[in-house]
């Protein structure tokens, strides 16, 4: 019921996720980054801790590959999960039940792991890496890109109806999160079109949390 993708950048550090399904809401149930640490996308019959256990199993140092082997070996219903993460020196791991749905695989480049379930066909995680890879520019930019790539390869079996990214960078949130939570339309291109809008305004809204004195101008009525 997923596709999706965990990344990082090399040249900044900044981790990203990015994620579609024809299931509501993916992204508030799947998306995990956190900063120096890594990314990681749980899915396939979620069980939401398994992210956040995952990352706090890095953050104590152990590589994306031992904290993914530790909650495969002390989590529960594991043989219906998809677990996929990248640490902070960008080496990547995945786990994937014998349960997972329907038709189910992933894919590995430099600094990114692509995964899904129930896709239209198996190549889909392949199309994912390929466009995150060819693309250039921010992080959130390559994560659209690679969106775009898995959906145009065929994405799930099924029309998607939710999707999300989420970024993290030096401060201890994310510094984009955003979602849509489901529409009849085309998720991955509402994300895309409110990351168009929210990139320029990123630098700005994290200043505004650190410093509101050095921050720019809200813009609205009011504001000086």
């Amino acid at each position: 019921m997923t596709f999706s993708l965990v990344a990082r950048c090399a040249e900044t550090g900044m981790f990203g996720i990015a994620i579609s399904s024809s299931s509501p809401a993916v992204a508030a149930r799947c998306a995990y980054t956190r900063a120096g640490v890594g990314a990681v996308a749980s899915q396939n019959i979620t069980d939401p801790t398994l992210g956040p256990k995952a990352l706090d199993l890095m953050a104590d140092g152990l590589s994306a590959a031992e904290a993914v082997a530790r909650v495969k070996a002390e989590g529960k219903f594991l043989e219906y999960r998809q677990v996929l993460a990248i640490d902070a020196t960008g080496q990547t791991t995945i786990h994937s039940g014998p349960n997972s749905l329907g038709v189910w695989t992933d894919a590995s480049g430099r600094d990114v792991h692509a995964a899904g379930n129930l896709l239209a066909n198996p190549d889909v995680p392949s199309a994912l890496v390929a466009g995150f890879e060819g693309a250039t520019g921010h992080l959130g930019d390559r994560l659209i890109a690679a969106m775009r790539a898995g959906l145009a390869a065929g994405g799930e079996a099924g029309p998607v109806h939710s999707a999300g990214i989420q970024l993290c960078d030096t401060v201890p949130w994310p510094v984009a999160d955003l979602r849509c939570d489901w529409t009849e339309e085309c998720p991955i291109e509402a994300i895309a079109t409110a990351w168009e809008v929210y990139k320029p305004q990123l630098d700005a809204y994290v200043q505004r949390a650190l410093d509101p004195r050095e921050a720019p101008s809200y813009g609205v009525p009011g504001d000086e």
